[in-house]
């Protein structure tokens, strides 16, 4: 199917319906902030929104980093380390407590790297934030993200893109994966969380990119998709490069995590600097 409308305007129109949200977020915030006695450090746009595909009626996926004042932290007992609010209207809000948050960064765990690579970000406050991105940087470990992507890209595959008819809008829950693999593989860094970068940077121009971008196009404009033909093209360099990464990924050694004293750094800075 063909369409005249080109990327840059479909941008325009999200970009709209971000700014109509972004107030309505941060009082959701401010409410938590003041239910939960917190204090959110950061609050971001995780999902489809941050990765560059989203559809009219995709839901706003915020995702928040928070402290709470030192005398929570004296206890013996294991308290919850997560705050999940109801979906109300598209808007799906949660967060986690900044030790959660520093015990993942020490694992170089892919979905608290791409929180703070977000290109929308709605609250940044304190020193905090740019404190956690310096040590992802450090602590980056290329073997635990490459086989996170891998594990996403297979798992999705498997689920919604096997057989004659596939769920088509599901080929960038693999082809994003994917493309983060292949980024890992030539530079040995962090990959970008947009899918537009990814796809500027490591597809030429082809049939295959031709397909995929005409599949972009279709779903942020919000394009229904049903269930319809597989796309040879796309399936046929996704077990290209399935086979590849599960034969690359034996050959990476695994890296060493920072000193766990960075860390408790962080937090103990982190709690002075809120709480006083």
């Amino acid at each position: 199917m063909q369409t005249s409308v080109t990327l840059g305007t479909l941008w325009e129109i999200a970009e709209k319906g971000l700014i109509f949200m972004h107030d309505r977020i941060l009082a959701e915030l401010n409410n938590i902030e003041k239910q939960y006695h917190v204090r959110i450090l950061y609050a971001c746009e995780s999902g489809s929104r941050a990765w560059g595909f989203p559809s009219k009626d995709s839901d706003y996926d915020v995702r928040f980093i928070y402290i709470h004042p030192a005398e929570w932290y004296l206890s013996v007992f294991d308290k919850r380390d997560v705050i999940e609010v109801p979906i109300n209207d598209a808007l799906d809000i949660n967060g986690w407590d900044i030790r959660k948050a520093l015990q993942l960064v020490r694992k170089s765990n892919p979905s608290m790297i791409e929180w703070f690579q977000s290109p929308i970000v709605y609250k940044q406050t304190t020193s905090v934030p740019e404190k956690i991105r310096s040590i992802i940087t450090s602590n980056f470990s290329p073997k635990a993200c490459l086989y996170h992507y891998l594990s996403m890209a297979k798992t999705n595959y498997r689920e919604y893109l096997q057989g004659d008819l596939v769920r088509t809008k599901k080929y960038f829950y693999v082809l994003r994966p994917i493309l983060a693999c292949m980024w890992i593989e030539q530079y040995e860094n962090i990959p970008p969380i947009e899918f537009g970068r990814l796809f500027d940077t490591l597809l030429s121009k082809s049939d295959l990119s031709r397909e995929i971008e005409e599949l972009l196009k279709r779903k942020i404009a919000g394009e229904e998709f049903d269930s319809e033909p597989r796309i040879s093209v796309i399936n046929e360099f996704i077990d290209l490069k399935i086979d590849h990464f599960e034969s690359y990924i034996s050959s990476l050694r695994s890296g060493v995590p920072r000193e766990e004293q960075i860390f408790n750094t962080v937090f103990r800075e982190a709690l002075n600097e809120v709480w006083g």
